[in-house]
This record gives C-alpha cells, sequence and structure tokens, in this order.
C-alpha cells in the first residue's frame, strides 16, 4: 500500500505543476479582441457529430444571409472545420486532433456542433470530452446562457467559470488502490476574478440589479469558499448592483419557486453547479433544444447548441428533421459577441416569432414537422418582415 501511495501523491504532485503553470498562462493575456479594429472576422462552422453538421450548416446559412454584404466584401469569411468527429478523435485517442486543434486556433469565433464524449457501455474508447478539452486549449473561461421567458417574469443569464471546478482535471483523478478513488476540484484566484468580472460587467452594461454567487462554501470551504471570498470582493466594485450568495441546493429550489425565481437577473457559479443548474433553467424555456450557449476566451469564443448529438435521428434517417433552435439562439449570441447587435437582435426577435409566437412551422424530429431547412427559410423569411 504504500507503493501505491507514493504514486498517488507523484500524480498530485505532477497535477499541481500543471495546475500552476496554466495559472501563468491565463494571467499573460490581459485584453479581449476588438473585433471592430480586424479587417477580416474568420467564423469557424465546426459540426461535430450526429445531427451537428446539419445544424451547424443551416446556421452559417442564417449568418450569411444576415451578413450578406460582409460576406461579400471579405469582411466576414467562414471556415469549415469537419474533423472534430468521433471517429477522427478515436482515431487518434485524442479530445482534438492536433491538425483541428490548428484549425480552429485560425478562427476568431467557432460555430460547434454538438460531439459525441464516450461513457460506460458505448463502443467508443474513453477519451476525454471534446468540448472540455476546447475550453482548455481555447482558454474559454466564461460559459454564458441566457433564458427568458417574459410572461413569467424570467430573465436569467448564468456566468459558468467554464476551465476549472470539478472539471478541470476530471480525467486526470487518482485510483489509489482498489478501494479508494479520488478527483480533484481546482479554483485560482485568476479564473475567479475573470468570471465574476465579465458577470458583474455585464450587469452593469445591461442594468441588471442584482448578481447571485452560487456556492457550497459550507461543505466544500477551501475551493468554493475562495470563489466565494472573491467573486464578493469584485461585487463590491460596483456598489450599484445588489450582490446575494445561495447554496446550489437551495437554488435549484427557489428556480421553480414561482414567486422567489423572478428576483434573479445574472448568476456566477463554478463549472461543476453551472452545467446542472442551466440544464434545469433552459427548461422553463422549453428544453435544452431552445437554448444556445457561448464560450468566451479574451482570444477565442466558441457558440454552441447545449444537447446532444441525437446519434439515433441519424441511424433512423431522420436527421434533416433536428432541431435548429438551440443553434440558431446560439448565433444571435455569436453576432452580438462580434459587434453585430443590430442583426443579433433581428434574429433573436425572429426566433421568438416562429418558436413562440407564429408558429406556423413546428420541429417535432420527425417527418411529421418542418426539416431543418424549411425552419431556417422560415426564420429568415421572418427577419426580412422586421425593421430595422
Amino acid at each position: 500500500m504504500e507503493n501505491q501511495i507514493k504514486a498517488a501523491v507523484a500524480s498530485f504532485e505532477a497535477l499541481i505543476r500543471e495546475q500552476l503553470e496554466r495559472n501563468e498562462k491565463i494571467k499573460a493575456t490581459k485584453e479581449f479582441t476588438d473585433f471592430d479594429n480586424l479587417d477580416k472576422i474568420v467564423i469557424g462552422i465546426c459540426g461535430g457529430d450526429g445531427i451537428g453538421p446539419i445544424i451547424t450548416k443551416e446556421s452559417a446559412r442564417v449568418i450569411e444571409f444576415l451578413l450578406e454584404d460582409d460576406v461579400k466584401s471579405g469582411r466576414i469569411e467562414f471556415k469549415y472545420i469537419d474533423g472534430l468527429t468521433i471517429e477522427n478523435r478515436v482515431k487518434v485517442m485524442k479530445a482534438i486532433p492536433d491538425d483541428v486543434l490548428e484549425e480552429l486556433k485560425q478562427c476568431h469565433v467557432i460555430l460547434k456542433g454538438p460531439t459525441t464524449t464516450p461513457q460506460a457501455g458505448d463502443p467508443w474508447p474513453n477519451i476525454e470530452s471534446a468540448n472540455v478539452a476546447m475550453r482548455k486549449a481555447l482558454d474559454l473561461f466564461a460559459n454564458v446562457r441566457p433564458v427568458k421567458i417574459p410572461e413569467q417574469g424570467i430573465d436569467w443569464t448564468f456566468f459558468r467559470e467554464n476551465t476549472e471546478g470539478a472539471y478541470a482535471v476530471g480525467s486526470k483523478g487518482v485510483n489509489v488502490t482498489d478501494d479508494l478513488a479520488m478527483d480533484f476540484v481546482v479554483t485560482t484566484t485568476e479564473g475567479t476574478e475573470r468570471i465574476a468580472r465579465l458577470a458583474y460587467e455585464y450587469a452593469k452594461k445591461n442594468h441588471k440589479e442584482r448578481v447571485s454567487i452560487i456556492n457550497k462554501a459550507n461543505v466544500i470551504k477551501t475551493t468554493d469558499g475562495k470563489f466565494l471570498r472573491l467573486c464578493k470582493k469584485i461585487g463590491e466594485e460596483y456598489p450599484e448592483i445588489i450582490t446575494d450568495e445561495w447554496y446550489i441546493d437551495i437554488t435549484t429550489a427557489k428556480l421553480i419557486d414561482e414567486k422567489r425565481r423572478r428576483d434573479f437577473k445574472v448568476f456566477i457559479l463554478p463549472n461543476l453547479y453551472g452545467d446542472i443548474i442551466t440544464d434545469e433553467a433552459a427548461e422553463f424555456q422549453g428544453g435544452v433544444g431552445t437554448a444556445g450557449s457561448a464560450n468566451l476566451g479574451k482570444r477565442y469564443a466558441m457558440f454552441e447548441a447545449i444537447h446532444g448529438s441525437a446519434p439515433r435521428m441519424i441511424k433512423e434517417g431522420r436527421g434533416d428533421y433536428a432541431d435548429p433552435c438551440s443553434m440558431l439562439r446560439a448565433t444571435v449570441m455569436l453576432l452580438s459577441h462580434i459587434g453585430k447587435q443590430k442583426e443579433a437582435d433581428k434574429l433573436e426577435r425572429a426566433l421568438d416569432i416562429c418558436m413562440l409566437e407564429e408558429k406556423k412551422l413546428v420541429i417535432t424530429g420527425r417527418p411529421d414537422g418542418a426539416t431543418c431547412a424549411e425552419f431556417g427559410d422560415y426564420v429568415m423569411e421572418t427577419v426580412k418582415k422586421i425593421s430595422d
């Protein structure tokens, strides 16, 4: 047993050194990309697995429609990246093949379809999630997910820390003995301060009066305690914004409290809690298929649907009936991120009309509903009717 303990300690030491090195790297990047000063914006279209290529292609078609003049002038360039499939990843036994990562790094923003993450019982080897790997490789530290249901008074924006917490070294836990396995949670000062500041800046710019810090610091005292303390310290710089704090378990309860949930506006969450609670929140507006997601870093940004790759739809020949709404919601966020707010607002309004109001076409995932392309046409026709 002593040898097993020594081996586990050696693995932990290597992990500590790796995370200290990562912390120094994230300190080095100071400023966000200024899209107004770029001669050309490269948008990567990365289809992924299953229905991913279908819905990303449709979203790219909508972007091209909305930014027609910029595309024609060459200011917007699309780069199609086809190599992030489960087959390619398994072939090289990497979450992201090296050549694909280099292609991703040639883009400023990426529109990414869902990718398959192997789990127990799957025919695939146990490689790391492509999403988690991409967030680490491109330092996409903020996962931003909005949920809006005006008639219920719900206007939430979640800022989930994306590169630390329980997911930072999720594939590097240690089986100390046959009886003992350990995983690790990572919280850094730099990582926490930057997600907190991004959330508070968003709240300030968008006139959101409350920021809620979600944690479990009463039990996870070291890492969650540090996260809570640093977020509150950043909050002191924004006296016009109310800062409150909630344990993750009671937060999940209060989100279904019809009276209390209206008070929430902006959330800051560690990685694992953010993953769970944003899926719960998406259910209020119709499920994860209706919600988009932004993954923001200072140099790169990635926008994605938050549902899975739906391999069964492809197997059953129903891929053309895939719902593009989550990806189109993500496209709204992409347009806003690159400075195309007018176009983002138009697309968001068109999606509200098509998904919630008119509903002239309905996606069911089967031949009794609209195809992905037909729904894309419906959205673009609706955009044309919206005045500037």
